[in-house]
């Protein structure tokens, strides 16, 4: 299967200068786990904020989210993968890298992601389609 087939199209972002707070907004507002933080600056490159980057490097040092910018937590480079790689090779790059979630780039532009979530569904509609098969 084709990370074309599963990944989400529809990226969340905001702005590396946006504050934490913000992000949490519209992270609970969204229902997600992770924004696409855009580069504020041409010497920045862009990156992603997670839950667990708000959580631990934010919340849990007793920082207050109104006085952190988004761009100072977030992880960069973002791991980026054609939308033509297999769910399996992604998944192992997952699982070397660390990470959780990977942006699908096509000729150097974000047009998707592919979370843990997202190949955990595959998986089950894959085994679904080859059981009446």
């Amino acid at each position: 299967m084709k990370l074309q087939e599963i990944m989400t199209r529809k990226l969340e972002s905001i702005a590396s200068n946006a504050t934490v707070h913000e992000a949490i907004e519209k992270m609970v507002d969204k229902r997600i786990r992770s924004l696409l933080v855009r580069a504020s600056h041409p010497s920045e490159t862009d990156g992603v904020v997670t839950a667990r980057d708000v959580v631990f490097k934010v919340l849990a040092k007793g920082l207050h989210p109104l006085k952190v910018r988004v761009g100072d937590i977030a992880c960069r480079p973002l791991r980026c993968v054609s939308q033509d790689e297999t769910v399996e090779k992604v998944a192992a790059l997952m699982e070397q890298a660390n990470v959780a979630r990977v942006f699908v780039c096509d000729h150097g532009k974000i047009v998707g992601v592919v979370a843990l979530m997202d190949i955990m569904q595959a998986t089950l509609i894959d085994r679904a389609r080859n059981a009446h098969v």
